[in-house]
Order: structure tokens, then sequence, then C-alpha cells
């Protein structure tokens, strides 16, 4: 029994945990912000409701559930796509027989259905509708990602359901969707579309013999590191466009979201660079940190439109626990 654990969390990798659990703390802390701010009523720009306070105990259950999303939901994507992990990634455990792929696959499914009954009978039933997009997203996304652009869209839309389900887990509203809110799950989807887009270029063996296309795999890396220089810079574009363009996000900017999305930027520039300079070898794998900083960073910059201290708070420690906890998974095989 310790021993499946063991490889059951290894194969978690608890490094993806922030890109899942900031993305779902947008919504908290995003509803968080609507209950102290009921003097706002009837402005354009917040839509306060029903919303209340939520108990720190009940947010503390929402947060674990995200934070862990992830790597639940990695098992089964782990199983879906041993054939080409038994080529990317051979010393995984779940392709190396350390971890039993039924069992896992049980134990996963037996969670899913749990936060789904809590979802239900302690948070608010309306969540069960991203939670379930998201599972099903999940799934998608194995055989998504095999048709160019397709499975990175997927991804990000996948990713943006946690921020929707941080969101209507939190507590009762009247009002479930504004354009506001729409245009922030757009830069969400787009910020995790960029990001798996360079997790590609360390699976193309595998993804080739596979029969995946995905666009490293249709362009060879030489050329995809090119794209990804324009990737990069789509979440700043997308953004100036939704907030300067057509003031689809209706808020102030402050001066703490304006350094937070400058170190951003920086951060998928300088992904976009690593890339560029080796877009093969086993390079491709450690230069994953970096990527994953800058996305679930980015997330953490979001957060700083309505609570600047806590945006700058989890900026910090995503960028810091990002990188520890990757080190401990230092086997580019595994």
């Amino acid at each position: 029994m310790l021993k499946f654990a063991r490889a059951y969390i290894k194969s978690m990798r608890l490094y993806y945990s922030f890109v899942t659990g900031v993305a779902g703390w947008i919504g908290v802390a995003y509803y968080q912000f609507l209950a102290h701010n009921h003097h706002l009523i009837g402005t354009s720009s917040f839509v306060p409701t029903l919303e209340r306070p939520t108990p720190p105990e009940k947010m503390l259950v929402i947060l674990v559930i995200l934070f862990l999303s992830w790597g639940v939901n990695q098992i089964i994507n782990d199983y879906l796509g041993r054939e080409a992990d038994s080529i990317n990634a051979p010393e995984r455990p779940m392709v190396s027989g350390e971890l039993d792929p039924w069992r896992a696959l049980l134990v996963s499914v037996t969670l899913i259905f749990a936060t789904f009954v809590i979802a239900v009978i302690y948070l608010e039933p309306i969540s069960v509708l991203p939670l379930a997009a998201g599972v099903l997203l999940n799934f998608a996304y194995e055989y998504a990602k095999g048709h160019g652009l397709a499975g990175n869209i997927v991804f990000g839309v996948m990713i943006s359901m946690c921020t929707m389900f941080g969101f209507y887990a939190s507590g009762p509203m009247a009002v479930y969707l504004t354009r506001s809110r729409v245009a922030v799950l757009f830069i969400v989807m787009v910020l995790n579309g960029v990001m798996t887009f360079y997790t590609y270029f360390k699976d193309v063996a595998g993804d080739r013999a596979a029969g995946r296309v995905t666009l490293v795999v249709r362009y060879g890396p030489h050329i995809s590191r090119y794209v990804g220089i324009g990737m990069a810079l789509l979440p700043s574009f997308f953004f100036v466009l939704l907030y300067f363009g057509l003031h689809a996000i209706e808020i102030e900017l402050n001066r703490m979201f304006v350094i937070l999305a400058l170190l951003t930027m920086f951060l998928q520039l300088w992904t976009a660079w690593l890339f560029w300079k080796r877009p093969t070898g086993e390079d491709t794998y450690h230069s994953l940190e970096t990527n994953f900083r800058a996305g679930a960073c980015g997330q953490a910059a979001l957060i700083a439109l309505f609570n600047p201290e806590l945006g700058m708070m989890l900026f910090m420690f995503t960028y810091i626990f990002i990188g520890f906890l990757f080190s401990m998974h230092s086997n580019a095989k595994a």
C-alpha cells in the first residue's frame, strides 16, 4: 500500500498543482471581492448580488480540491497516454510497472466521484457544471492534442473551468457570467494554452510515433521555436485588446497588477528564449520549470486586479514552490 501511495503521488506531479490551484483561486478571490463590496451594486464594472463571505473551512475545502485536481486527473492522462509515454517518459510509474494502472484509475475515479458529492452537498450544486466539464475536457484533451491547435484550446478551456469552479463553489449568486468574467476566463485559457504548447517539445518523438500531430510534430522543433516566440506574446496581446480595445475587463488597473503583469511577460519571453535556444534534447524538459512558472504566476497576477496583496503573495509562493516541487522530478524520463 505504501509503495502504491508513493507511486501514485509521484505520478500526480505536484508542481502542476499550482496551475489548477491558482486558476481556481482567481474565482474564489473574486467571489470574496464581490461579497465585501455590495456597495458597488448597480455599477457596470461589478455585479454583486447574493454573495456573502465564504467561511474559512469551506474555502479550504475548495482550494484543496483545486490544488489536487491536476494530480488526480493526471492519473487518467497517464493511463490514456501510455503508448506515447513509453517513448517520451519510459520511467513513469504507470509505464515502468511501478504503479498498477487499474488500481490507480480506480482511486482517481473514486476521488472524482467524492468531489462531485462534496460539491452538491457541502458547496454549491451549480459548481458541478464546471467540475464535470473539466473532467470531460481532460478526456477530450488526450485526443485533441493530436490535432494541432485543438489540443492547446481544449487544455486552456479545461483549466479555465477551475476558475469557474472556484467562483461557483464559493457561495450563492444570482449573476453567473458577465462580460468581464468571460474575458478573464479567456485570458486564463490563453495562458494555459500557451503553456501547454511548450510541453510538446519534449514529447515530439512519442507524439509522432503515436500519430499525434501536435504543432511541434507538424512543423518540427526548429520551426516551432519561432512559433513559440509569438505564443509568448499572446497573453499580453489579448489582455491589452480586451482591456483597452474592447473594454471587456471593467476594472481599474493598479500598480501591483502592472508590476506582476510585466514580470509575467518576462517569464513568458524567457520561456520562449529557452526553447528557441534548445528546442530538442533533455533541456526541453528542464525548461518547463520556467514555463510552468510563467503560466501559474500569470494567473496570480490576474488576482492582483482586485486583490493586490493576495496576488503578490501568490505570485511569490507560486514561483518558489513550483521550482521546489519541480526539483523533486529531475528525471526527464519519469
